[in-house]
């Protein structure tokens, strides 16, 4: 199940549940939809992946399985996975 993160590890922005703007990759590393695009070139600085952006939990879902509550904040510096994958497609890194 998806956690849900609330914001983006970036810039700290505010993502809630039905954001539009929130993107996730496969381990669930949450940014908004300008960082992706802007500042990671849609490469996650964690693990080389893409993004795709992330699903809104129904309401009745989210009062039974809520959404995380602290907060992820590691701003970006350039790092490897930046540099080596950034010209490559997600579905072939």
């Amino acid at each position: 199940m998806l956690e849900i993160r609330q914001n983006c590890e970036n810039c700290n922005k505010t993502l809630p549940n039905d954001s539009n703007e929130a993107m996730i990759c496969s381990y669930e590393c949450t940014f908004c939809k300008d960082c992706v695009e802007n500042v990671l070139e849609n490469v996650c600085p964690n693990c080389g992946g893409g993004f795709e952006k992330r699903p809104t939990r129904p309401n009745e879902q989210l009062k039974k399985y809520p959404a995380r509550s602290d907060k992820v904040y590691k701003p970006v510096v350039m790092n490897q996975f930046l540099k080596t994958n950034k010209e490559i497609d997600p579905r072939k890194r």
